[in-house]
């Protein structure tokens, strides 16, 4: 797995976003420094989590499609003479 990035538009966004949860939730003011440095944390340390979680939902829909394709196939079938 390469290391986890983000663009510079989706980083600030999320370091809005850890700003306000600070501040709404905990109380406490970080500045965008510190909450990059969160985020850069989050993506090494628990980043491949998230990413194996991702990977086996779309595995499970990507089956449950197969599924049905199968389905739809046996349908289209023609009885053989």
């Amino acid at each position: 797995m390469s290391d986890i990035t983000f663009s510079p538009d989706q980083k600030a966004r999320m370091v809005s976003k850890i700003k306000a949860y600070f501040e709404d939730e905990l109380g406490q003011d970080i500045g965008g420094f510190e909450a990059e440095f969160l985020i850069d944390f989050f993506a090494t340390e628990l980043g491949a989590h998230f990413y194996n979680r991702g990977l086996f939902d779309a595995q499970q829909v990507l089956t449950e499609k197969m599924d049905e394709v199968g389905y739809v196939m046996q349908e289209l079938e023609k009885p053989e003479v």
